[in-house]
């Protein structure tokens, strides 16, 4: 199996705003707000988390193929 990435860089769709963030791995994140316009994301449909709809790369349980928190 393929180690785990824990680093993810969310990117805003609303002003593009970038951030490298380290993805726990015990927990997922439902909610992020943007440094920069303070928008509160939210996964889209049929994501589990905000890493997985905004990052470069997918949550922790995702990449090893296991059903994340939120589903």
């Amino acid at each position: 199996m393929a180690e785990t990435v824990l680093e993810s860089i969310l990117t805003c769709p609303h002003c593009g705003f970038s951030k490298q963030e380290t993805m726990p791995t015990d927990a997922c994140w439902f909610f992020y707000e943007c440094e920069q316009c303070k928008t509160l994301l939210r996964p889209n449909p049929r994501d589990c988390c905000v890493f997985c709809s905004f990052g470069t790369v997918k949550c922790p349980p995702i990449q090893q193929q296991q059903p994340c928190c939120g589903q």
